[in-house]
């Protein structure tokens, strides 16, 4: 197990490092340079200006040494400063929208999972049924439907036709101080609950269906037509012998959810304004904000390849065959 887990560990090592130079060299070859909107649009703005704030900055060297200076801060934990006019360190800026982000993506993922396995469960025993037929469509429309759409028609339905529930950002802008801790928790709650549906509806449509066609695949095996000949009751068949055969399948998906709810911030906490990294790493690409967009970057890719790698351990540590290397 442990060499398993070396090995892993030294593949998440090179994937990182092939994303820090594939991104890197994305973003610097995008249109556009941190200095355009004061350079472009200011007729007073000389190349010579333009020349002295791209050696400001460090453009003015190739692109690897730009990388190599990069790296070298990454290795000690430094990812620059913004190119802002704040100039505030990028950890800085990540670092105070951070548990926004974690927490909506954390309640999202409670979220599928507990209504995506039974719904998948349910559609699967019932296969053929009007239940299964209702959630079909359900899921489906929900897969296809674009998660911006979905955002833009919750805001309309339950913020202007209904006014039920806020919006926009994470918290009241009067009177928030002045609340106790049970209310600020309820307000959090309100402000939230478009955010986490709209994460988490598109991902628990797609968990669901697989886990009917992994359930699904499961109740045909030899071995449930035996537990069901022995006399086993039919709840003991399916949860017992059949659900966890059929998880094995789910759990990759646990690691391949996370890079889609992370992408997903970038749309759901600019349309809710929501001070997530989400909306850091798009104001910081319409800004060209290099540092910032590398920083944010980091962070997904880190929290990405945990996930992968927390999907890997549950998977091998269901099936022992994967960390003894027999599949």
């Amino acid at each position: 197990m442990i060499r398993w887990l070396f090995r892993r560990l030294l593949t998440l090592v090179v994937t990182f490092w092939g994303i820090t130079i594939i991104s890197f060299l994305v973003i610097r070859l995008a249109p556009g340079e941190p200095i355009s909107p004061m350079a472009d649009f200011n007729p007073k703005f000389t190349p010579e200006m333009r020349e002295r704030l791209r050696a400001q900055y460090g453009l003015d060297k190739p692109l690897y040494v730009q990388y190599l200076r990069w790296v070298k801060g990454l290795i000690t934990l430094d990812l620059g400063r913004s190119f802002a006019p704040d100039r505030r360190p990028v950890w800085d800026k990540i670092k105070e929208r951070l548990p926004v982000t974690i927490l909506i993506n954390i309640l999202s993922m409670i979220i599928i999972f507990a209504v995506a396995l039974p719904l998948g469960v349910a559609s699967a025993v019932k296969e053929g049924s009007l239940f299964d037929r209702a959630t079909t469509v359900f899921v489906f429309i929900g897969y296809a439907m674009p998660g911006f759409w979905l955002a833009l028609l919750l805001m309309w339905l339950f913020g202007i036709k209904w006014p039920i529930l806020p919006i926009s950002g994470v918290h009241s802008l009067m009177g928030y101080e002045s609340m106790s801790t049970f209310e600020k928790i309820l307000d959090w709650a309100r402000h939230l609950v478009l955010p986490v549906l709209v994460s988490a509806f598109g991902g628990l449509a797609g968990l669901s269906r697989f886990m009917r066609s992994s359930m699904i695949e499961v109740l045909r095996q030899d071995f449930i037509v035996t537990a069901r000949a022995k006399g086993l009751p039919e709840r003991v068949v399916i949860y017992k012998h059949a659900l966890r055969n059929a998880l094995l399948p789910v759990i990759t998906l646990l690691g391949l959810s996370v890079p889609g709810l992370v992408g997903g911030s970038v749309i759901f906490e600019s349309i809710f304004s929501i001070p997530g990294v989400g909306q850091l790493m798009w104001q910081a690409v319409m800004a060209r904000d290099y540092p910032v967009i590398m920083g944010s970057l980091v962070i997904v890719s880190v929290l990405t390849l945990l996930g992968n790698l927390l999907a890997d351990i549950c998977y091998a540590l269901a099936d022992p065959r994967i960390r003894l290397g027999k599949t």
